[in-house]
């Protein structure tokens, strides 16, 4: 019987140690941007810069993949919707532009924030391009956006 007891406690406090985490503080992790704490560690992410050299028909195509994958799903319905309905019509200058509005901020709530006007657009992003994301995300048909577009619209054998 002593055995017993004494094997269970035993057995309790090694079970009870082995759940404690192992660190006792958390360390949280950011990006840049407006982060209100500032204990927040910054993970460096390299400067945006502008591919020279690429054709528009491949700067499309990037733009529409990097439209639709995207950190987080709000842009990623908003914006795959958006260049589905206008990346094919937009010209050189319009596809440089949103190239810029979507791969140079770091974080993505600023693009969303920026769109949807909860925060004002700064400077460098104001344009034809932003103007059109900003009508595009009032959404004033009332479309139902609950999901990024299918991808049949890019075969165009059918």
């Amino acid at each position: 019987m002593f055995s017993a007891t004494v094997a269970r406690k035993v057995l309790y406090s090694v079970c009870r140690t082995s759940l404690r985490p192992a660190v006792s503080t958390v360390i949280s992790r950011g990006y840049r941007g407006d982060a209100p704490e500032p204990n927040i560690i910054e993970i460096p992410l390299p400067p945006w810069q502008e591919r020279a050299g690429e054709s528009l028909d491949i700067k499309r195509k990037r733009l529409l993949y990097e439209s639709r994958k995207r950190g987080m799903l709000e842009n990623c319905i908003l914006l795959s919707l958006f260049a589905k309905q206008y990346l094919n019509t937009m010209s050189e200058s319009q596809l440089k532009q949103y190239d810029r509005i979507i791969n140079e901020p770091s974080n993505d709530w600023d693009i969303y924030y920026w769109a949807t006007e909860a925060k004002p657009t700064p400077d460098v992003y104001q344009g034809e391009v932003m103007d059109m994301l900003i009508e595009f995300a009032k959404n004033k048909d009332m479309e139902q956006r609950l999901d990024a577009p299918n991808l049949e619209y890019l075969d165009k054998s059918s």
